[in-house]
């Protein structure tokens, strides 16, 4: 089954507001997020809380690395 993901789009006032893979937006309070989190990070709802998909991370960020080298060429 494929899990849920949201991206962090920004932190303010006490709130993540992540974008969710219908491309609507979710703020969810910092209490509800387990480690450190920054702007790009995906997330994923685990146990109650949501915390930061190390490895799909670093998948969308090769994938927008990718994106943005073939804009220029």
């Amino acid at each position: 089954m494929k899990k849920e993901t949201l991206i962090v789009d920004r932190i303010e006032d006490g709130y993540v507001v992540c974008e969710m893979e219908n491309q609507k937006m979710i703020d969810i309070k910092l209490t509800q997020i387990n480690g450190n989190i920054k702007d790009g990070d995906v997330l994923v709802y685990s146990d109650g809380f949501y915390k930061v998909d190390e490895e799909l991370t670093n998948k969308r960020k090769d994938e927008v690395k990718n994106l943005v080298e073939g804009m220029w060429d």
